[in-house]
């Protein structure tokens, strides 16, 4: 069941971010270019070596060969195979302007691969891009090297072909298994495929294994999502994402092909959500924070456990606070205080690398204040507390004083369960975990600023 009462459930039914950053990246600015990024890699090189943090790779494969009617990624639709080798170059390139602002060897602690479909690229493609990361930089062994898989684009063989490559974390894209639902979406794939898959990949050894689920697609209902559920509870992957599909076809092209009719109401919404939450439960999975659910034995639920989890531009994270290197159409970076967007067109891409420049085209250098609220903002989403004492030593602040309108502001939640305050901190309880970005909202500075939040996903 929902751990929350049906009042705080429609209190919170707002949309709200997903901070997989602070501030957001609908905060990023053009007047932030290519050349603020480039000081920003170069004050990473001039300072110590022992002193750098752990840097971390995403590389954007943005093409796919059909669309997805839900979608929200920046992706190209092509059944043009040809236009993979291209891109490559163009990757490569990109490469070589950070190792000429970082120099070679740079220790790489975790990569990942997104999109798109990664996996629109063939075995000897994805080789070659593997080859080429390795020759720029050291991948450390035991790192977290994960991709983002499309079912319909692998087999047995390719997906032993990814093992050789290095990856050890593979997520499949399911969001549901109803053959209406999937025609509705225009997402086809069967429940077999994606069982035999499972079958060969833990039969290749992989350490962990995401499947990743929507709530909310047109079509849907609770009877046919409880069916998708129990197919999920005979895969039992390692980990588990559950998404509500937000419908915001005036951002989002693709999801105009959606039918506002078939979509379903939002008591039936609730009522998919109680019902995965319920069977998560039973089948023993721990529950990360706002979407991500872990097996015991999983490293997310570990780090959990552990005090050591951390959350970036992919989600929750094992990996300590890294430094990014976003490579790729609109690929998104972190180095420092800084925050980094490349551009977001295949055009605009190319032609900063013609010109032989980092295809940054905005981003924001962090304040004080930013950086502040950022570790507040992580500590609720990751560890659920904030320490104040912890906090007034590493920022030098009177944490009461500095944050006293967030604190009065916390305290209506406090009376609604969600957290509790104490001379010590803050702490967010087991409801609480179920609202956690509503309880980061409240230090949000620009979002309580200004108010709009039409931009937004909702919470619920």
């Amino acid at each position: 069941m929902i751990p929350v009462s049906p009042d705080l459930m429609s209190r919170f039914d707002i949309p709200g971010p997903r901070y997989t950053s602070y501030p957001t990246a609908d905060r990023f600015v053009e007047a932030f270019t290519a050349a603020d990024y480039g000081g920003a890699l170069a004050q990473r090189k001039a300072g110590p070596a022992l002193l750098a943090s752990p840097l971390s790779l995403y590389v954007h494969i943005p093409f796919c060969e059909s669309l997805c009617y839900y979608c929200a990624c920046n992706k190209i639709i092509t059944k043009h195979h040809e236009r993979g080798a291209v891109y490559l170059r163009l990757l490569s390139r990109e490469v070589d302007l950070h190792v000429a602002e970082l120099g070679l060897g740079q220790t790489v602690t975790q990569l990942h691969l997104g999109g798109g479909t990664p996996t629109f690229l063939s075995d000897d493609e994805l080789r070659e891009l593997i080859a080429m990361l390795r020759r720029s930089f050291a991948l450390a062994p035991g790192g977290e090297h994960s991709i983002e898989i499309d079912p319909r684009t692998v087999n047995g063989k390719r997906l032993a072909v990814l093992a050789e490559l290095g990856f050890n974390r593979i997520s499949f894209g399911v969001q549901d298994f109803d053959p209406e639902v999937q025609k509705a979406v225009h997402r086809i794939q069967p429940a077999e495929q994606v069982f035999e898959l499972m079958a060969q990949a833990r039969e290749i050894g992989f350490d962990s294994i995401n499947v990743d689920l929507i709530y909310g697609l047109p079509l849907q209902t609770p009877e046919t999502f409880a069916r998708t559920l129990e197919q999920v509870r005979q895969l039992h992957p390692d980990r588990i994402a559950l998404y509500g599909y937000a419908h915001l076809p005036e951002r989002f092209k693709p999801q105009r092909r959606i039918v506002p009719a078939e979509l379903p109401a939002a008591a039936a919404k609730m009522a998919m959500l109680s019902q995965a939450l319920a069977a998560f439960k039973e089948e023993g999975y721990d529950y990360i924070g706002m979407d991500h659910f872990a097996l015991p034995n999983d490293a997310l639920a570990v780090a959990k456990r552990q005090g050591r989890l951390h959350r970036n531009f992919q989600g929750y994270s094992t990996q300590p606070d890294c430094d990014l290197i976003g490579l790729g159409v609109s690929a998104i970076g972190r180095i420092g205080a800084t925050y980094s967007q490349n551009a977001k067109t295949m055009a605009e891409y190319c032609d900063h690398l013609d010109q032989g420049r980092l295809p940054v085209v905005r981003g924001l250098a962090l304040s004080r204040d930013d950086l502040a609220r950022r570790a507040v903002i992580m500590a609720l989403m990751c560890q659920g507390e904030v320490l104040f004492e912890a906090m007034e030593q590493a920022w030098l602040i009177d944490f009461r004083r500095y944050f006293a309108g967030e604190l009065e502001q916390l305290r209506e939640l406090a009376d609604q369960g969600l957290v509790t305050l104490d001379e010590s901190g803050i702490q967010v309880t087991a409801p609480g975990w179920f609202l956690v970005r509503a309880i980061a909202m409240v230090f949000d500075r620009y979002l309580q600023a200004d108010r709009t939040r039409a931009r937004f996903s909702r919470i619920i």
